[in-house]
């Protein structure tokens, strides 16, 4: 995988990926399952979440050894694609 630059970026860098949806079983599972296409290795301890105030809503984080910026960027648009996933920062 080429190591191409993003500016404030380098490569390979800890990289937090965060998505956010409806507040279902197995949100963050999914949010897992997707980044795993791009990124196998996912440390333990590296998921969080947050449920919002009124619990509807669920925020799923996820730390990465980002390898490149076209690696961040097909985990975005693979995040963007799920019908599941409502935003993603």
């Amino acid at each position: 995988m080429e190591k191409t630059q993003a500016p404030g970026f380098e490569f390979p860098c800890t990289y937090k990926i965060k998505a956010m949806g409806l507040d279902e079983p197995h949100f963050d599972a999914l949010v897992v399952e997707i980044i795993r296409r791009h990124q196998s290795d996912i440390r333990e301890g590296a998921v969080t979440r947050r449920p919002s105030k009124n619990g509807k809503y669920i925020s799923v984080t996820v730390a990465i050894e980002a390898q490149s910026k076209q690696q961040l960027d097909a985990i975005y648009d693979d995040l963007t694609a799920h019908e599941k996933v409502l935003m993603r920062l």
